[in-house]
C-alpha cells in the first residue's frame, strides 16, 4: 500500500510581478484506504493541491511523496507515467468522452495506459458492475444521468489500479440521496482496493464520511 505525502508544498501562478502565492509550504498526509477529504473555501488551493498531488503540476518548493517517490523532482516524461500508471483521476465534470458508451470509456483508458484494451472487456463490465452499472454497460455517456457520469468516471479511474485516487467535488452536480451514495461508494473503494484517496469537496456529506481531513 503507498501513503501520499506532501512536505513543505508551495506553489505560485501566474507571471512575473503579478505571481500569486497559492500554496504556502503545505504539510500534508493521505494514508492507503482511507477517504481523506480536502476541505475549504473556493479559492484556497484545494483544485492546486490535487494537480500538485497527481503530478499535474509541478511544485516551487517542497517535495510530493508517492511512496518512495519524490513527483516533483521526476523529469516531464517520468511524470507522465506516474499520471498513467499510478494515479486515477475523477474530474468534477466526469470528463467522458461523449461518443463512448460506459464500458468503452474504461477500454479507451486502457488504451492510453499502454494495456490490452480487446483482453479487458469483460474486466472493464465487471468494474463498472462494481459501482452499480450492470444496466448501464452500454449507454453513451450522453445517455447517463450525472450520478452515472460519476460512477463510470469512478470505475475507470479505479480500472488501472492505481496507488493514488483524486476526486475533484464528486457530489455537485447530484443530488442529497445520490451524493450519500457516492460518498460510501467511494469510502468503500478506498478501503478495499487500499488506494490513497483525496477527495477536494465542500459537501458536509463527504466530510463526515471521510476518515481524515485535510483543511485549506
Amino acid at each position: 500500500m503507498t501513503e501520499l505525502t506532501l512536505h513543505g508544498v508551495s506553489v505560485s501562478l501566474g507571471r512575473g510581478d503579478a505571481r500569486t502565492p497559492v500554496l504556502r509550504a503545505v504539510d500534508a498526509t493521505c494514508a492507503p484506504g482511507v477517504l481523506t477529504a480536502l476541505v475549504g473555501p473556493s479559492g484556497s488551493g484545494k483544485s492546486t493541491l490535487l494537480a500538485v498531488a497527481g503530478a499535474l503540476l509541478r511544485p516551487d518548493e517542497g517535495r510530493v511523496l508517492l511512496g518512495g517517490t519524490d513527483l516533483a523532482a521526476l523529469t516531464d516524461a517520468e511524470r507522465a507515467r506516474v499520471r498513467r500508471e499510478r494515479v486515477g483521476y475523477v474530474f468534477q465534470s466526469g470528463n467522458l468522452l461523449g461518443g463512448l458508451t460506459a464500458v468503452e470509456q474504461l477500454l479507451a483508458a486502457a488504451s492510453v495506459a499502454g494495456r490490452p484494451a480487446r483482453r479487458l472487456r469483460a474486466a472493464a463490465e465487471s468494474a463498472l458492475a462494481e459501482v452499480g452499472l450492470a444496466h448501464r454497460l452500454h449507454h453513451r455517456a450522453d445517455r447517463l444521468s450525472g450520478g452515472e457520469r460519476q460512477r463510470t468516471a469512478l470505475a475507470r479511474a479505479l480500472f488501472l489500479e492505481p496507488d493514488l485516487l483524486l476526486i475533484d467535488e464528486p457530489t455537485a452536480a447530484v443530488d442529497r440521496t445520490q451524493a450519500a451514495a457516492l460518498t460510501a461508494l467511494i469510502a468503500t473503494t478506498a478501503k478495499q482496493r487500499g488506494c490513497a484517496t483525496l477527495v477536494a469537496t465542500h459537501d458536509p456529506v463527504v466530510a463526515e464520511a471521510a476518515g481524515a481531513t485535510i483543511a485549506r
